[in-house]
């Protein structure tokens, strides 16, 4: 059997990004899709249904603000985070950093099927690209804000290796991190009693002795390195909010066929336009990849097998919720600024139960084609193993009494298939501006 739950209606946020049109859409295809008519007598009937449809998909609209972490200057904490991002020295061995495995390159994913740091870990390391429209983070969503999510990454023995204790000394020993520290939080770190001054070139702490000093440091020192590390959690999160592409082909589309412009110069032809069709109709793959993130944010099990074959051992979202609620850094905690609003609340109502085992969050399609290998572990080399996985569900497992039976052998043509790849790749959008994608280290 291969079943998949019913996704959960779109969230508010969802909901307004569909509502914002650009102006050009809006005034020439307003009415169109409210009313199912076209902003002009003369356009041809075929693409009044396009636009009616393609209007649900596009455009995609900039990430809402994050209230668990209102920063005094985000530009600044960005500068901090990008620094973060790329340094090395914060992992247990001083050869890691974020970039590792979330390449730019890739698309700020990995190209390898599984994460390997500094050991390997047991699924895939995906794209960062536009990733604080998620509204959980992490393949099982272990975490409720982009913040709180970069925390587990820098102390896992299998991804960075690093200690909280020795990150926090690198405000103290680095003038430029205690710089933009100050200036993003306008306030300097309030933790130095256990840190001697540095001399110039003096090797900074290993990973391996903030471990050993950890226990020995009163708890106030202990709390003020909590809230350094939130901190620079927060910046980094600051960071990859600036990891957005430009408007994509099909976006580009859209809106010069909604204002009767030409779209000649647009690389979206019938093969593209084909293959929207499918994907908003026959092969239904709208039905979890909604809206214009092209993902309802969500968890479901889509019987992939897994990478080394065999019967399915993560327990996904299961386990992940569980760990979500527990996590002192959650949007409940005292380091989120906003304990009471929506995403704190959403965490607080959050119910876990058996049904959720096996289940992975439904992945944004923007800038697929820049991004493989595919699901929670890699487990599909190419866009057209993918579609003829959910074409056939041959080879697929897991599947649970507990889920609605809607995932069914779609019956593609190769030519269909071929569209629906076609369309997936009119997705990927201008690039990331070159400042934000440079290791800023020499």
């Amino acid at each position: 059997m291969n079943v998949l739950r019913f996704p959960k209606p779109p969230s508010s946020d969802e909901r307004r990004y569909g509502e914002k049109l650009p102006k050009r859409l809006a005034l020439a295809g307003g009415l169109l899709v409210l009313m199912g008519l076209g902003a002009c007598s003369e356009r041809d009937p075929a693409d009044e249904d396009f636009l009616r449809r393609a209007s649900a998909f596009t455009p995609l609209q900039p990430a809402s603000p994050d209230e668990t972490m209102p920063l005094p200057d985000l530009e600044a904490a960005a500068e901090l985070g990008h620094r973060l991002f790329f340094d090395q020295r914060l992992s247990g061995d001083g050869t890691i950093s974020c970039a590792t495995c979330h390449d730019p390159e890739h698309g700020f994913a990995d190209p390898r099927p599984l994460a390997d740091g500094m050991g390997q870990a047991t699924r895939h390391a995906p794209t960062l690209l536009h990733v604080a429209h998620h509204r959980w983070f992490g393949w099982g969503g272990k975490a409720d804000t982009l913040w709180s999510q970069a925390i587990g990454p820098l102390e896992s023995a299998h991804e960075m290796g690093g200690h909280r204790l020795a990150l926090v000394e690198s405000f103290f020993r680095d003038e430029t991190y205690a710089d933009l520290y100050n200036k993003a939080f306008r306030t300097s770190p309030q933790i130095s009693r256990f840190l001697e001054p540095a001399e110039p070139g003096e090797q900074r702490l290993s990973a391996q002795e903030a471990t050993a000093l950890w226990p020995d440091l009163d708890p106030s020192d202990q709390n003020a390195t909590h809230g350094l590390l939130a901190d620079s959690a927060k910046a980094l999160a600051a960071y990859q909010r600036k990891l957005v592409t430009g408007p994509s082909p099909f976006d580009r589309y859209v809106e010069a066929l909604a204002a009767g412009e030409s779209t000649e110069d647009i690389p979206f032809g019938e093969a593209e336009r084909r293959g929207f069709e499918l994907f908003a109709g026959k092969a239904r793959c709208f039905v979890c990849h909604s809206g214009p993130f092209f993902s309802d944010g969500e968890f479901h099990n889509t019987g992939a097998p897994p990478l080394h074959g065999g019967e399915p051992e993560d327990p996904g979202r299961y386990r992940d919720g569980k760990l979500l609620q527990a996590d002192p850094f959650n949007a409940t905690g005292e380091f989120s600024a906003d304990r009471e609003g929506q995403t704190a609340e959403r965490t607080r109502l959050l119910k876990i139960g058996s049904e959720q085992w096996g289940e992975f969050k439904t992945p944004t399609l923007r800038n697929v084609d820049l991004t493989p290998p595919y699901m929670h572990q890699g487990q599909f080399e190419t866009l057209e193993a993918v579609v003829a996985f959910y074409d056939t569900l041959e080879n697929s497992v897991g599947a649970s009494h507990h889920q609605e039976q809607i995932l069914q052998p779609i019956g593609l043509t190769e030519a269909e298939r071929a569209d629906l790849v076609a369309f997936l790749r009119s997705l990927t959008g201008t690039p990331v501006p070159e400042k934000w994608t440079q290791d800023p280290f020499p």
